[in-house]
């Protein structure tokens, strides 16, 4: 055996060692335990993937609600105050818009100039939806003080408010009776309400 014989034979034979060296070194050594977060996303299970799905953006809806201000040439005319309404909080359309006219308008209305006529005092007793018609209750602070002119805008403010926010024909309740005649003055309605209910 020459030479170079002598040193191919040991090169393979370091070779031989490295590499049985090294598959022992795999087998024997302990591993790390994998974290979740060290798995590929390729690797996660299906429920580990679900992702929760984004809210579709809810469509705004709002009433309308008569209040009384100013127009440009100064006169007074009835506005109608947009509200952001939400069924699920607010109940009915009719429900939310007649118990926010009774509580008048905001602070941020009223830097607008905005004001009604109806007394501080006055209450929803309850709003009554039936199939065919819509029961209004309030208490009789709503009906006096103020004079007649005043008590006219604030059954104007009541009229406008109640035939935008619903379909059905609205009657006027005072503390549980029929208004047929209101206020210490005698005013006459009509009923259902509607904008003639006053003209008598």
């Amino acid at each position: 055996m020459n030479k170079n014989q002598k040193l191919l034979l040991i090169f393979i034979g370091l070779c031989m060692f490295l590499v049985v060296g090294l598959i022992a070194y795999n087998v024997l050594m302990p591993k790390p335990e994998v974290q979740p977060d060290d798995i590929e996303v390729s690797q996660r299970s299906v429920l580990e993937e679900t992702v929760e799905k984004p809210q579709e953006p809810q469509t705004k809806e709002y009433v309308n609600i008569y209040f009384i201000g100013k127009n440009e040439h100064n006169e007074e005319v009835y506005k109608a105050v947009k509200r952001e309404y939400n069924k699920d909080v607010d109940g009915s359309k009719i429900r939310f818009a007649i118990s926010s006219l009774i509580m008048g308008p905001r602070t941020e209305e009223r830097q607008r100039g905005v004001y009604t006529e109806i007394p501080s005092g006055s209450e929803v007793i309850n709003i009554t939806e039936q199939p065919d018609k819509v029961l209004v209750n309030l208490n009789s602070n709503y009906v006096y003080g103020g004079g007649a002119d005043s008590l006219y805008k604030r059954l104007y403010q009541l009229i406008k408010t109640a035939k935008l926010n619903s379909t059905l024909p609205v009657y006027l309740y005072i503390d549980g009776q029929k208004a047929d005649v209101v206020g210490g003055e005698g005013i006459m309605i009509s009923q259902p309400l509607s904008d003639s209910s006053l003209e008598n």
